[in-house]
């Protein structure tokens, strides 16, 4: 669950911390006081995309963290991706003031598709036009799936739909263009002749390369070496000698002075090095030789890659990859080209994608009529009485989606014919339906935290009632977090938050306060009266905070 939020200079709010419990709890304030702002906050935190508009007037960077506790799901994703995998979980997010993002998942960086994938896991957030995206159809679609447990049945249809579209598009272009498939072939037939004759190795170029330098300056090796090795050992005044003579010399007076040891040593280390190296140089000296005939051998080589490259207008450390390229191009227009083998992988890649579609298909159906029994149900009690849903699938064309065209329908009354929700639904019931959908969905939900951002506007009276112990009875099963303006839900929240604005020299900025049980009486008393805050007011408010307890 999250267990705390700090804000630093996010669009007005300067600095908040909020730390938060289990169960259910709602924030309320006056319309622009800020209330949706913490949960763009919190969004940011969870991947979503942010720019320098999120900074508040005059300061150089906005600052998110949230704080959570770490679900046992998400402790090998972190392992995995080695991020420190503690009981705390740790998302935050930076934006500078040049726009710059830059996101953290326990104090180590991360990308914000990290952040994303972590998001997914902690926390559902339904937003306040979340009854605006239920009109569209594929998001009535999305959320019969998202009901059904269908997202891996839909990731097969969505795989053999690629599969089977991938040879499709290969047969079309075989069947529209062969002559011109039959030219291309012939081209890459020919270059991939070429270089299969050259048999240039992956690192061939590089090594004859290095090879060809060392033999061209085989005398220049030779003579540098023989010097080196004079100059280290080959006479009284050597290195070697002169080190070794000093070394003899120290041994001696370290009799009289131990403080010496270290010069000593030093000595007998650099006696042991050049030793080594002439060592080494004798071993160079006895294997290098000059070699015409291999120089020869090896410019030749050089020079007929050299031409090849030209003639393919790449440099000579490309053709090996390049011979390689045109191999797989080559393989993969041959594979084209046979027009009926295309044709018979097309016609056994469409069965298995109806196949799976089908499979789709059927459990949608399933999933269809449970999905409208229980928003018919919970229409009933959102004053719909008499009221259903319905979900209508019908044969659409084959899509990565599946084959069907998913329409909810709706009859708002007793004695009406369902129709589809666009149609006949008021922005009231719009709003119901959509909160009742959300509620349903929250309720098989898998994350800990389900935050619903004003969903419950435009309805109100007893609906808001309703709504509240909806909303209650789900922080039963997870920690439920919401932005409301009405009375009768923030009544019947376990904790409650007042979001407020001020204006101090000019600057517009938004606070957070945990209210207490006397303070709860205020705000919810303004929120029934109004500005005027009358002993009635309070009286009611105080009989809704017990109701709602």
């Amino acid at each position: 669950m999250l267990r705390a939020l700090q804000i630093r200079d996010f669009v007005i709010v300067t600095q908040a911390d909020i730390d938060f419990a289990s169960g259910f709890t709602v924030f309320s304030g006056e319309t622009g006081a800020g209330k949706s702002i913490l949960i763009d906050a919190l969004a940011l935190t969870l991947g979503e995309r942010a720019d320098v508009s999120v900074l508040r007037q005059g300061a150089e960077r906005a600052e998110v963290s949230a704080i959570f506790d770490t679900p046992p799901e998400l402790q090998h994703w972190l392992t995995e991706h080695d991020l420190h995998a503690g009981d705390e979980l740790v998302l935050r997010r930076v934006i500078d003031a040049q726009g710059r993002s830059r996101a953290y998942i326990n104090g180590t960086t991360a990308t914000v598709t990290q952040l994303r994938e972590v998001g997914e896991r902690l926390i559902d957030i339904h937003g306040q036009h979340a009854h605006q995206s239920l009109l569209r159809p594929d998001n009535q679609r999305d959320m019969l799936d998202a009901h059904g447990g269908h997202q891996t049945l839909r990731q097969h249809v969505t795989n053999a739909w690629k599969a089977w579209r991938k040879v499709e598009r290969q047969l079309s272009l075989s069947e529209q263009d062969a002559s011109v498939i039959a030219a291309a072939r012939e081209k890459l037939e020919w270059q991939t002749a070429e270089l299969d004759r050259l048999s240039l190795g992956p690192t061939e170029w590089q090594d004859i390369s290095s090879e060809h330098t060392r033999l061209a300056n085989g005398q220049a090796l030779i003579d540098g070496a023989a010097q080196a090795l004079a100059a280290l050992d080959e006479s009284e005044g050597s290195a070697h000698h002169q080190i070794a003579t000093a070394v003899q010399r120290i041994n001696q007076l370290l009799r009289h002075d131990p403080a010496l040891q270290s010069v000593y040593e030093a000595l007998e280390s650099a006696r042991i090095g050049v030793s080594e190296a002439v060592s080494d140089l004798n071993a160079y000296l006895s294997r290098v030789e000059l070699d015409p005939a291999r120089l020869a051998t090896v410019e030749e080589r050089m020079r007929t890659i050299f031409d090849l490259a030209r003639k393919f207008k790449t440099e000579p450390d490309q053709l090996y990859g390049l011979h390689q390229t045109l191999h797989g191009e080559l393989k993969s227009l041959q594979a084209s080209a046979d027009i009926e083998a295309l044709r018979a992988t097309a016609a056994a890649l469409k069965q298995d994608y109806d196949q799976h579609a089908q499979t789709l298909s059927a459990a949608r159906q399933k999933a269809a009529k449970d999905l409208g029994k229980l928003v018919g149900r919970a229409m009933q009690t959102l004053a719909m009485e008499g009221g259903q849903f319905t979900i209508s699938l019908t044969e659409a064309p084959a899509s990565a989606q599946g084959q069907d065209h998913v329409e909810f329908l709706v009859a708002g009354h007793t004695g009406t014919t369902p129709k589809p929700l666009a149609k006949v639904a008021s922005g009231g019931e719009l709003a119901r339906i959509s909160l009742a959908l959300s509620v349903i969905a929250s309720r098989a939900a898998r994350v800990p935290t389900l935050i619903f951002d004003e969903v419950d506007s435009g309805i109100g009276g007893a609906v808001a009632e309703v709504v509240g112990n909806l909303l209650r009875e789900l922080g039963q099963r997870h920690q439920v977090l919401c932005v409301t303006h009405l009375p009768q839900v923030a009544a019947r929240g376990q904790h409650h938050f007042q979001v407020s604005k001020q204006q101090t020299k000019g600057v517009t900025s938004s606070s957070i306060l945990a209210l207490n049980d006397a303070a709860r009486i205020e705000e919810i008393a303004r929120m029934l009266g109004g500005i005027k805050i009358t002993d009635t007011t309070r009286k009611h408010a105080l009989e809704m905070l017990n109701i709602g307890s």
